[in-house]
């Protein structure tokens, strides 16, 4: 386990999961959307795929996506585990409504210095809507890829319960 993927749904605890990984193995932890948000207005970084490529050649890290499209298939060629959190959405849903609704109330900044305001949650674009319009697609997305012939050599570790995932950690 050198070059890691966190990946899931919306919500699933990916980041939270990949800093203790990171912790436990001492390797370089990458959050996706930092690499991709850089700027206020949520401004995407013109960097991005150059950044990530120079991440991904790297000999160790882990990152928290599955990937932004532009480099996801980078990502998956470089890494060599994969841990899917395939949570089922009574466990992800609370996670991000609280998650969004502490980050609205204390106005936590985020990547790029912006922050989640309480008019975000009626749209579409918000983790809460995305993580429930998602779930399937992420799911079915993340399954297929992962029987896809170019991606089988790489280790998977799937879990379906916080528990399952909390005893390997442990284990680390």
């Amino acid at each position: 386990m050198d070059r890691i993927l966190v990946v899931g749904v919306t919500g699933a605890g990916k980041s939270t999961l990949a800093r203790a990984v990171s912790d436990r193995l001492g390797m370089p932890y990458h959050e996706m959307d930092a690499l991709y948000f850089k700027g206020p207005s949520w401004t995407v970084n013109d960097r991005f795929t150059e950044d990530v490529s120079s991440l991904a050649a790297e000999p160790r890290w882990i990152i928290d996506s599955l990937g932004y499209p532009e480099v996801r298939d980078l990502l998956w060629t470089r890494a060599d585990t994969v841990i899917w959190l395939d949570y089922p959405r009574r466990v992800t849903m609370p996670r991000i409504l609280r998650r969004s609704l502490k980050r609205t109330v204390t106005r936590e900044p985020l990547f790029g210095g912006n922050r989640e305001p309480w008019s975000d949650w009626l749209t579409r674009t918000h983790p809460a809507w995305w993580s429930w319009s998602q779930h399937a697609t992420r799911h079915t997305e993340i399954a297929t890829r992962l029987q896809n012939p170019r991606f089988t050599p790489l280790d998977t570790l799937h879990f379906t319960h916080p528990k399952a995932t909390a005893t390997w950690l442990a284990t680390l």
